[in-house]
């Protein structure tokens, strides 16, 4: 990799890293491609992304950016995992941890708050955001539907109380 390569990888990932809304440490404990490309899969089907990236350039690309404090979890093979749903790039990368033993969970940071092992555990374990977004729908939902059903009882009550009499005159 020459100078001006170099210099375009340390651009790349700055500009990726002052977009993004959670950045994932992991240390590569030595996987197969085979399992580096699960790993890549299952980030884009959670909406991030996975790159190996020398610590070297990857500390250069933080600068200036909320990141800036991930600089002591560059140690080391490592791997980082972004995106801008707070939650997926650690729910991606914590669920393939659990499934597979090399590789393992260094830190991150969400929006400049720097996170350990048991900081991006934990938010893997919340809810992503299109789960909240349903969950809000729902509960926004719920009342309508609560007030259409209550109109709607006492009519149905009253079809039934005549439909009763109607049976008992025709008997």
């Amino acid at each position: 990799m020459d100078r001006s390569q170099k210099a375009a990888s340390v651009a790349e990932l700055n500009a990726v890293f002052n977009e993004v809304g959670v950045v994932v440490v992991t240390r590569n404990l030595g996987m197969s491609v085979g399992q580096s490309t699960a790993l890549r899969t299952k980030m884009r089907e959670a909406g991030a992304t996975y790159k190996v990236a020398k610590n070297s350039l990857a500390s250069l690309a933080l600068n200036d950016t909320p990141y800036k404090g991930l600089e002591e979890y560059l140690s080391g093979p490592t791997g980082l995992s972004w995106s801008t749903d707070p939650v997926a790039a650690a729910k991606a990368a914590v669920d393939f941890a659990k499934t597979n033993d090399r590789i393992e969970i260094v830190g991150g940071s969400m929006g400049g708050q720097m996170l350990d092992a048991e900081g991006i555990k934990a938010l893997a374990s919340m809810p992503s955001l299109d789960e909240l977004r349903a969950k809000l729908v729902g509960l926004v939902n719920a009342p309508a539907t609560k007030v259409v059903q209550l109109v709607n009882a006492p009519a149905s009550k009253l079809a039934r109380v005549f439909g009763a009499y109607a049976a008992k005159d025709a008997a």
